[in-house]
């Protein structure tokens, strides 16, 4: 290593002089960034007078370390060195380097000698050390194609700057905690080569900055540090905290991390491992991404028009959608009537709720969208209260594994034909249609009906409706509980007494905590070429369990206890099934009754009972009611051995163990908790509780589960979102507020499990909120070229309006970086 003598007592270009003590000390201590500095900002052309070479550096990596500073040296400065240095001289061969380290700005004047270095660490202590020549040198070399890396106070440096504010990408707030504090970082990017290797939560101890301006969307945030295991300050950020990010600026590559701040940082094996992959990238050694999370790349847009008047020419009340794999897209409408028809609400009427289930297909190589069908459903009544209004209808889409061949389309709906109105029961079934290929019309005669089960419709809600396929051609699907939350005060839906014509419609122990009824469930089937179907092996019963006299279980059942699952995904890379369900109505916990309303998401890879209506969340139990008083409560539900004591079961009494979910949330916040008792009752009073995922609340909330994205490196379309989301899981909710439109990343090690997530990341600008956005998500999946299709349900409900619509989002930010030419050394191209 070749270091230059330290210039501390060389006089700063009038710094002195220019800026009033007051000023300076509020710059090294993290106030805002100034307006102006003490002298302007230098002329664009001056960046343009170093002969400099692009790219700058060359096969003999060199790194330049300059460590500057307008006060005190930092006692992290030879630490930081040294550890540079240990880093360009171990690992593979291919990625080693040189490393010169110097406090004289003069480097950054001089073009030979600062074009000898393929990336520049700025290990700097703060404040204002580059005249304005020397910044221009700075910006000459980043327009070069130069690298830079800042470290920790780096971002105090040139506070006067906002080109410099522009390379680190954040400024330290005011009321940053000093002290050295152990906390978790969450490593979201898991192929950029400073994070690759990382733990997904990685605990150590640092001194953690907070920001001015939060730069997540103007750069690439490769890691955040979890706020809630430290106590981040008066001007904490919140859950996006970022702490490492990287962004192709001014020509160039910048890095910069916030870690750093001790020097004991810098003999911790991780953290130079984040630092070695960081000067991978900014030499130029290896390419990465840096684009991917940055909102600017991303174009949303509307791809169907509003229906013309009185038509549903164009999108029928939107309730799904599919991709085929040529591209096509298949969304249904669930049968609301266009808001100017009448409905018809008299059961004495044989139209009751009679409407049409139409289903689109949208063809992107045209533009244009054809009525492929439609279906006459019973579901069409309108709005009101839960003994008026209804969610039946057209529920669910999915296309055979063969689809480009055979065009075949399987359609979950409750079929008009089939109500029974003197009993209030209507059928609800899974039928295979066959589409034209060629003209996108769907043969009606060609139905062949695989599955159906009796379902009430005396009393609205929770249909349930998602399907997907797995890898081995097994198809699953969602059922709703089928049963009214308006009798139980929006707790556990388990009040006994509603009946009509003795059948129950407020006890979702009769449905979905119950083990021989197909409500309430995920249902695995494998279908056959003849419109059968027959079970796979590993469903959470046979359908002939012997237990308690036999006769009391369904064999398509793979997941029991889910309330309302709209919609379902499956990932083929593992075959882990994805999926969310809407809560009940309590907008607060109760100490008599329970939680408050959960919606909830769950990573399963194995059948199980996921708890409704007996336990929430992570086993957060409910009270029991029962005859001939529903409104007294009896003992708490036991969720590790339930029992279904309803008089209204007719399955097993004795119950699957409860499986903890991944994620839950309610008007209080994400992943609300609370102390437990001797006997593991949590306390259920709000100012105990603690939020375990802060990034996401709700209020009214409706989760819509989404796909894990899967990257097609084979693909050459233009449009693929990148490499950066391969398997993260896109959750979101109907609402656009705070509720969820994040993608997640979980432990592969506790998915299915009840593990939480390990990272989120909003996606509230890249799929955009808002009135003129995507305000009420109904559906999303990617395309084989790796775009987005998302369904705005519209600004109504029980219809379809001018918002209603299909919409298509693309990556428009390129590839990684540098260019494969540009590589330092041609063979270490990842």
């Amino acid at each position: 290593m070749q270091r230059t003598p330290h210039h501390r007592s060389r006089s700063r270009r009038g710094l002195a002089a220019a800026l009033a003590a007051g000023a300076l000390t509020a710059s090294l201590l993290g106030a805002n960034t100034a307006n102006a500095r003490p002298y302007p900002e230098p002329p664009r052309s001056m960046a343009t007078t170093l002969s400099l070479p692009s790219p700058p550096g060359g096969a003999n990596v060199k790194v330049l370390v300059f460590h500057a500073s307008a006060t005190e040296e930092s006692p992290t400065v030879d630490a930081g060195i040294a550890a540079i240095e240990r880093i360009g001289l171990t690992g593979p061969e291919a990625g080693r380097f040189r490393t010169v380290a110097t406090d004289d700005p003069a480097v950054f004047t001089n073009g030979k000698q600062l074009g000898k270095y393929n990336a520049v660490v700025f290990l700097t202590g703060g404040g204002d050390v580059l005249d304005p020549e020397q910044e221009a040198g700075l910006e000459a070399y980043m327009e070069a194609g130069g690298g830079f890396l800042g470290i920790h106070d780096a971002a105090r440096t040139e506070p006067y700057s906002d080109w410099f504010t522009g390379l680190v990408g954040a400024r330290p707030a005011a009321g940053s905690p000093t002290n050295v504090q152990r906390a978790t970082v969450e490593i979201g990017d898991r192929q950029h080569p400073a994070t690759k290797n990382l733990p997904l939560e990685w605990k150590r101890p640092d001194k953690w900055l907070n920001w001015t301006k939060n730069p997540s969307g103007d750069v690439h945030t490769v890691a955040r540090v979890r706020e809630i295991t430290y106590k981040p300050g008066t001007s904490a950020n919140g859950w996006d905290h970022p702490v490492s990010w990287c962004r192709d600026y001014d020509g160039g590559r910048s890095f910069y991390t916030a870690m750093g701040g001790t020097a004991d940082s810098f003999a911790e094996t991780d953290f130079r491992d984040h630092l070695r992959g960081a000067l991978d990238w900014t030499t130029r050694i290896s390419q990465a991404d840096c684009k991917a999370t940055i909102n600017a790349n991303y174009k949303a847009e509307r791809v169907t028009q509003p229906n013309q008047a009185g038509q549903n020419d164009q999108i029928g009340e939107p309730h799904g959608l599919v991709v085929a794999p040529d591209g096509r897209v298949l969304y249904i409408g669930r049968g609301g009537a266009d808001s100017s028809k009448p409905v018809v609400t008299d059961w004495n009427d044989p139209d009751i709720g009679k409407g049409l289930g139409q289903i689109h297909v949208y063809d992107p190589k045209t533009g244009k969208v054809t009525l492929a069908g439609a279906l006459t459903i019973f579901g069409n009544k309108g709005g009101g209260d839960e003994l008026v209004k209804v969610e039946e209808g057209l529920l669910g889409i999915e296309l055979d594994p063969d689809f480009e061949k055979n065009g075949w389309v399987y359609l979950h709906y409750t079929p008009h034909s089939k109500i029974d109105r003197d009993k209030q029961m209507a059928v609800r079934q899974v039928s295979r249609f066959t589409l034209d290929l060629a003209t996108n019309k769907l043969d009606l005669s060609s139905e062949k009906v695989l599955l159906h089960w009796p379902v009430q419709i005396h009393s609205c809600c929770h249909a349930g409706g998602g399907m997907a396929w797995d890898s081995k051609d097994n198809l699953y699907i969602a059922t709703g509980d089928n049963n009214s939350s308006g009798f139980s005060d929006g707790y556990s839906g388990n009040n006994p007494a509603p009946n009509y014509r003795g059948v129950s419609f407020a006890d979702a122990r009769r449905t979905a905590g119950n083990t021989n009824n197909l409500n309430g469930k995920i249902l695995r089937i494998h279908p056959e070429d003849d419109g059968t179907y027959t079970l796979p092996e590993g469903n959470l019963f046979t359908g002939k369990e012997p237990d308690e006299g036999g006769g009391k279980t369904r064999g398509e059942i793979y997941v029991m206890g889910v309330r309302n699952p709209a919609r379902i995904s499956v990932d083929k890379t593992t075959d882990t099934l994805y999926a969310g369900w809407v809560g009940p109505d309590a907008g607060s916990p109760s100490t008599t009754w329970g939680p408050a309303k959960y919606d909830t998401f769950a990573a399963i890879t194995k059948a199980g009972n996921h708890g409704w209506p007996y336990c929430m969340g992570n086993m957060q139990p409910y009270r029991d009611r029962n005859l001939p008083d529903p409104n007294k409560p009896l003992g708490w539900y036991d969720c590790g051995h339930p029992k279904n004591e309803s008089p209204n079961n007719d399955g097993l009494v004795n119950l699957p163990p409860i499986t903890s979910n991944t994620i839950w949330y309610s008007p209080q916040g994400g992943g609300v908790d609370y102390p437990r008792d001797a006997y593991g009752i949590p306390s259920y009073k709000v100012e105990e509780q603690k939020q375990l995922l802060p990034w996401l609340k709700g209020g009214g909330q409706a989760t819509m589960n989404g796909p894990v994205y899967r990257y097609d490196a084979a693909s050459t379309s233009a449009d693929k979102w990148p490499s950066y989301w391969d398997g993260k899981w896109f959750v979101g909710d109907f609402y656009d507020g705070t509720q969820p439109r994040h993608a997640v990343l979980t432990d592969p090690k506790t998915a299915g499990k009840g593990g939480l997530p390990t990272h989120a990341e909003s996606l509230k600008k890249i799929i955009p909120v808002g009135a003129d956005g995507i305000r009420n998500l109904m559906d999303w999946k990617f395309a084989p070229d790796g775009s987005l299709y998302v369904l705005d349900y519209g600004r109504g409900f029980f219809t379809s309006d001018s918002k209603s619509a299909l919409w298509r989002v693309t990556y428009k930010g390129g590839g990684a970086t540098p260019a494969a030419e540009d590589l330092a050394r041609k063979a270490a191209v990842q």
